[in-house]
């Protein structure tokens, strides 16, 4: 390798590691997305990956499915999200686990989740909500 070549190498890679340290440290927060509130990737993806396997693994539903959580992220905070999901999804457990998931503030989320859900459902274009149905 050259002189010049090292150099140009040594520039290159200071060049790149300001940035990122940069990135690592004291880089600004990225800001709310306008209009609701910020879920992980992962959550969302587990949402549409469930709601696929609800509605059909066609590549129209990856769009649909996509668009019910986004309209769902601007109505609702994640952590409230992942509680009103999680008694809709548990209420119809029977036996005494699932005692807890049929007390009136479950009941409540459970009826506020899915009045949610149907709603985004219909926005999206996509068929009756199975979830909503089982009531």
């Amino acid at each position: 390798m050259t002189i010049r070549c090292r150099a140009l190498v040594a520039c290159a890679c200071i060049a790149l590691a300001v940035p990122l340290a940069w990135a690592e440290g004291d880089a600004p927060m990225a800001a709310a997305p306008a209009g609701g509130y910020d879920y992980p990737t992962q959550g969302r993806v587990e949402y549409v990956l469930g709601c696929m396997d609800d509605n059909g693994h066609d590549f129209a539903n990856v769009y649909k499915c996509s668009c019910v959580i986004d309209k769902m992220a601007t109505a609702l905070p994640y952590d409230e999200f992942v509680d009103q999901s999680t008694f809709s999804k548990y209420a119809s457990l029977g036996g005494e686990g699932g005692s807890e998931f049929r007390v009136d503030q479950a009941k409540a989320q459970t009826k506020k989740f899915r009045a949610l859900q149907t709603d985004a459902y219909r926005r999206c274009g996509l068929g009756r909500d199975k979830t909503a149905a089982a009531k």
